[in-house]
């Protein structure tokens, strides 16, 4: 079975070809990587799956549905759930605030001041559930912006986690990290994978944490595919050394 299939998409900004040809299957509960230098087109390819960018040529399907005309906000509600690079957070609010926000939408529930007692245990008991499966239940109700780079990247995670995605797209979630923090970011991609059989497709540039999580990578380089197989089979491909190393081809 395919969760994922993008079809040969392409996207052109004027005589700038950002994305050229790009195919890609994902499996349920598949966990992928897309690696390459930057200026690659890793984020664009993202945006096209995600809907914040519609491609030139090619199609997307999700689930069995043609979703490439479908808007950003109706592909979260067929299963599709992203972070960014530079990471989303209400930083003013806790971090049980945080997560509450998308376990309500993702409940249904409209803005309003008055929720039944039996649905407001819901959503604590949901957001209590998060806050466990990240780590940071010590830390519900400080403020996310006075927490560090990688809490708050296992914040932004589980925001969209919250939202009960079936495909879960992470735009370099280590970027910017330490060591320690590269870990614990690391292991909970780990445990949403395993614990929760949810297919990831994550883009990052630390090839620790490619070849630690992914099991299939494919390399963008120039805005086409330039390679694609196992770890062990794109370690070795002289093509990618020579894309990220600068040596002759």
């Amino acid at each position: 079975m395919t969760l994922l299939q993008v079809e040969g998409v392409s996207r052109h900004f004027g005589s700038l070809v950002a994305v050229d040809n790009v195919s890609l299957e994902v499996a349920p509960g598949e966990l992928r990587a897309v690696i390459g230098p930057n200026g690659a087109g890793k984020t664009t390819f993202f945006n096209m799956i995600s809907g914040f960018v519609a491609p030139t040529a090619g199609r997307i399907v999700f689930d069995g549905r043609d979703i490439t005309a479908t808007p950003p906000h109706q592909r979260v509600g067929v299963g599709i759930a992203r972070t960014f690079q530079i990471t989303e957070i209400f930083p003013e609010l806790s971090v049980r605030e945080n997560l509450r926000i998308p376990v309500e939408v993702a409940a249904g529930l409209r803005v309003s001041p008055w929720i039944s007692r039996a649905t407001d245990r819901q959503v604590r008991g949901r957001v209590a559930e998060l806050l466990e499966m990240g780590g940071l239940a010590e830390k519900a109700d400080r403020l996310v912006g006075e927490l560090s780079h990688g809490d708050q990247r296992a914040a932004e995670i589980l925001m969209a986690l919250a939202l009960k995605p079936r495909l879960l797209l992470l735009d370099e979630p280590t970027a910017g990290m330490g060591e320690r923090e590269t870990y614990e970011v690391t292991q909970l991609v780990r445990r949403l994978h395993k614990d929760q059989k949810l297919s990831i497709v994550l883009i990052e540039h630390d090839m620790r944490v490619v070849f630690h999580l992914a099991e299939r990578i494919m390399v963008l380089a120039e805005g086409a595919v330039l390679a694609e197989g196992t770890s062990a089979e794109i370690a070795a491909d002289e093509r990618v050394q020579a894309a990220y190393l600068g040596k002759a081809a």
